[in-house]
């Protein structure tokens, strides 16, 4: 069983992988300077209550206990919880909010095989049912939340599933999210953004947006490196993604969607990407159908605005797939300043498109005739989300 580690509902949420914090007098994390929202008043460490890092004893009890306890000091500080080095399995466990879940260099969460401590909880109100053969509930993701703010996962840390892969963050409707420093060897996609499932998203209504990702190295060979969709019917925007390495991966931002989805996903910007090794440096995909009952087929979704620049890419097999939907094209696409380098054995149709609109520039291979050259830079905001905004204060321990 292989369960996602992140499903968090956030809006106010950081997730960096640069340093770690802890207790003064614990000695496998003394001296150690690291960057945060808030210096957490309260700290404590997974062995204070009962954590056992040997990768056999299971960890969820003492994960649950040491985040309820913590917890209770939100209004007063707000709290960090220390993983030290170790192996530890878990099961499912949620985070609070005014937390700092700090997971220390040599420390590796595993999560369990065992089905038991994976609790089974009402689906979310923007997708309306389960898609984990439980009806109309849901496997709990590994590490989740509703409803938080002032979030940190933050750490030289590494997640895995216990049969040794590790597994990816899921974006959930966000508001205002920051994923940033991260290093992911995923068999799904490293970044999965979404927002909801077809007419239940779109009654709900809550899109992801206002997101940042940068800095990040993915090795994903069977997905890509951020996804945006499939499930976007609540809508997914001003989403800014730059400085990403990518190797070993099957694409670089893969737009999901389909007839039914509804929803959109508009202003996408994409800047600063070296890729190596990549079965498709861009994809768009309207036609994936995974549908729940009653859905409407009409309910066409809008993808614009979807701006990609200076990138890099080595052997790859395929320079673009692009297939927006008949009567439904994807428009106000803009590729400027890309250069791709082929496999041994490309295909001899380099960009394949259907049912797109938008322009290009200086991108080589030269692409389809649905995006003709053009004399441009494709945009990247100049602004910042407010979170990029924040300046970030220096913790010590």
């Amino acid at each position: 069983m292989i369960r996602p580690v992140f499903g968090i509902l956030v809006f106010l949420a950081i997730f960096h992988f640069p340093a770690t914090e802890s207790r003064r007098h614990q000695k496998t994390t003394s001296g150690i300077e690291f960057s945060a929202l808030n210096c957490r008043k309260h700290s404590a460490v997974l062995t204070d209550f009962g954590g056992v890092g040997d990768g056999k004893t299971s960890n969820t009890k003492a994960f649950k206990k040491a985040i309820s306890k913590l917890s209770q000091m939100a209004s007063d500080g707000g709290a960090q919880l220390v993983v030290p080095p170790g192996k530890w399995l878990t099961g499912s466990f949620n985070l609070t909010s005014h937390f700092t879940l700090f997971i220390q260099k040599g420390a590796t969460i595993l999560a369990t095989q065992d089905e038991s401590e994976w609790p089974v909880i009402a689906a979310l109100p923007s997708y309306g049912e389960g898609r984990d053969e439980t009806g109309t509930a849901r496997f709990n993701s590994l590490i989740s939340g509703t409803n938080l703010t002032d979030v940190v996962t933050t750490g030289r840390s590494t997640v895995r599933d216990s049969t040794g892969g590790i597994n990816s963050k899921r974006s959930n409707s966000c508001t205002n999210t920051l994923i940033e420093d991260c290093h992911i060897v995923s068999g799904d996609d490293c970044i999965a953004v979404k927002s909801g499932w077809d007419q239940y998203g779109i009654k709900f209504g809550m899109p992801t947006q206002q997101l940042s990702i940068r800095r990040l190295t993915c090795i994903s060979p069977k997905s890509a490196g951020v996804a945006l969709g499939s499930e976007m019917s609540g809508g997914i925007k001003d989403v800014r993604i730059e400085d990403v390495n990518l190797i070993d991966t099957e694409s670089a931002i893969r737009i999901k969607t389909a007839p039914g989805r509804g929803g959109y996903v508009k202003d996408i910007f994409a800047r600063r990407f070296t890729m190596k090794t990549m079965k498709y440096v861009f994809w768009m995909n309207g036609n994936y159908n995974s549908h729940p009952k009653g859905y409407d087929p009409k309910a066409f979704p809008e993808v614009s605005n979807i701006n990609y620049r200076d990138m890099t890419a080595e052997n790859v097999t395929l320079s673009a797939s692009l297939d927006g939907i008949e009567k439904d094209p994807f428009t106000g696409i803009c590729i400027s300043n890309v250069t791709i380098s082929l496999s041994a054995e490309p295909k001899k149709l380099q960009w394949n498109c259907t049912n797109v609109a938008g322009v290009t520039s200086r991108v080589k291979p030269g692409p389809c005739s649905l995006l003709p050259e053009k004399h441009v830079d494709c945009k990247f905001p100049t602004d910042l989300i407010p979170i990029e905004s924040v300046v970030l204060k220096k913790c010590f321990i």
